[in-house]
């Protein structure tokens, strides 16, 4: 089963469940999703009517821990957030950071091992490539090549993250765009198309010309060797004739008897 529908089933069963919990069994649903090893999208939760209703109540955190799985990173946490949230599960530090390196390789294909170290706050090179390999690729949220030589991941595949509500302009603009460039290269197509279709006509039209010229050629040809052809004969016969009458014509000598 492939990520997306993995991810797809978990998210279904999450809303679903949102759908008829409140108060202390939200919050604890939230944890539970947070620390799922398998569930790296979080908007449609947090989308929940249900959900919502934690914003001013006293769980707010909870509705604040789960906005940060949804679009924050490991240093949001440590820098920003360690003061009001909840102290994180081993899980939840553990997804957190796998969030991070999704952060990270949406923006760039190549990373260095000293901006993952820091980012994810790990110590040594050796400890980060065992959480690329064990805790990203294993788990098939990315792919990619580990360069010891250079000190960086190359990043082949990544899946993607929730986008923040503020995104969604950026997105619908460029999505936008692409459609409009997308159009005009249909547009430019369609025509080529048509200019192709006319060439093809007329050059359909050019051999046809041609053949019929040729055509008309052989037929002129034949006419004409036939022409001949009968004249020769006219001729051949006339000459007989002549021969023939010219023969008659001519005194027979007189054969003399033998004594």
């Amino acid at each position: 089963m492939d990520i997306e529908h993995r991810q797809a089933e978990i998210i279904d069963h999450f809303v679903k469940q949102a759908e008829v919990m409140d108060g202390a069994s939200l919050a604890a649903l939230v944890l539970e999703a947070t620390s799922h090893p398998s569930l790296f999208a979080f908007s449609e939760i947090l989308a929940s009517p249900n959900v919502r209703k934690l914003e001013g109540s006293r769980y707010s955190l909870t509705l604040d821990l789960l906005r940060l799985f949804a679009y924050g990173t490991w240093n949001d946490y440590e820098v920003s957030n360690s003061g009001g949230l909840p102290a994180l599960l081993p899980d939840q530090v553990r997804k957190l950071k796998q969030l991070t390196v999704l952060t990270l390789a949406e923006t760039k294909k190549v990373l260095p091992y000293d901006q993952l170290m820091q980012e994810i706050d790990v110590s040594n090179v050796r400890e980060l490539e065992d959480f690329l390999i064990n805790e990203c690729m294993y788990a098939g949220i990315v792919r990619g090549k580990l360069d010891q030589l250079r000190r960086c991941f190359e990043v082949q595949f990544a899946a993607g993250r929730d986008l923040r509500p503020e995104q969604l302009n950026n997105m619908i603009q460029t999505l936008s765009n692409w459609l409009g460039t997308s159009d005009n290269l249909l547009q430019s197509i369609q025509e080529k198309i048509k200019w192709a279709d006319a060439m093809s006509e007329a050059d359909k039209r050019h051999h046809k010309e041609i053949e019929d010229r040729v055509e008309d050629v052989k037929k002129s040809l034949k006419a004409d060797l036939d022409l001949r052809g009968h004249e020769e004969m006219m001729y051949s016969e006339v000459g007989g004739l002549m021969d023939y009458e010219e023969d008659r014509a001519r005194p027979k000598r007189r054969r003399h008897p033998v004594p």
